[in-house]
């Protein structure tokens, strides 16, 4: 069985950014794989392992992301893939990652159920689409039995058991895995895992970022007293002028 793992390069989720002329400054910033995206890859090397097939990792992005690759051949991936090109938009990574499936008939091709920067929760949709495969998100258990994958995703109320036969693709998030850890072996051949570098094919850019700009700042919460409901009338309506 061949399976994709899509991953994202996202600053460390406790990193604190700043901005400098309406961009973020990430300088001196840690990047990590997309907590979603740990996920997927955790219950990847799982199957593969079961199905005993192969495993690579795909990443939408230039050069700096390979030690981001690198970590994730370190967890169990068999090679990788990376389009040399900035991840404009979720367009733009997600008939990347379709060129790239349509060339390699993969059987799974898992990815986080959203990135950790933008959180727009829309590539694995618009790759499904776009390959004409169904798309399961946000997958929450995923179990294989031949071509047939038993999976439990969560709706609003509850939860849903999907069963879908391969190839599709899923939208991953906690509880499906458990993060793994590279080890000592792992970093180690990590290093001499092939990791191939392509071209972008040509897609046409929708979106452009003109700047980004940090949310007003709350204002100050005031206290009222449960017994003195005349001032909290008196607030919302002339302050906060609701009523």
């Amino acid at each position: 069985m061949k399976i994709l793992v899509c991953i994202s390069h996202v600053p460390d989720t406790n990193a604190k950014i700043p901005f400098k002329n309406g961009q973020p400054d990430l300088n001196g910033i840690s990047f990590v794989i997309a907590p979603y995206d740990d996920f997927a890859l955790a219950r990847a090397v799982e199957l593969r392992d079961q199905t005993k097939g192969k495993l690579t990792v795909l990443n939408v992005g230039l050069a700096d992301t390979e030690p981001t690759i690198r970590k994730a051949l370190a967890i169990g991936a068999d090679d990788a893939i990376r389009v040399n090109a900035h991840p404009h938009d979720a367009f733009y990574v997600a008939s990347q990652i379709a060129a790239i499936a349509k060339q390699e008939n993969y059987d799974l091709i898992l990815m986080g159920r959203e990135s950790s920067d933008f959180n727009g929760g829309q590539v694995h949709g618009m790759v499904a689409e776009m390959l004409g495969l169904p798309c399961i998100v946000p997958c929450m258990k995923l179990d294989l039995n031949g071509n047939i994958a038993t999976m439990q995703r969560e709706i609003e109320g509850g939860k849903e058991i999907v069963e879908v036969a391969t190839p599709f693709v899923a939208g991953c998030q906690e509880p499906i895995a458990e993060w793994k850890i590279p080890n000592m072996r792992g970093i180690m051949s990590a290093k001499t895992k092939p990791l191939k570098v392509v071209e972008p094919v040509d897609v046409e850019k929708y979106t452009h970022i003109v700047q980004y700009e940090m949310p007003p700042q709350r204002s100050s919460v005031k206290m009222i007293d449960k017994d003195n409901v005349a001032e909290l009338v008196r607030l919302l309506r002339e302050e906060a002028k609701v009523i």
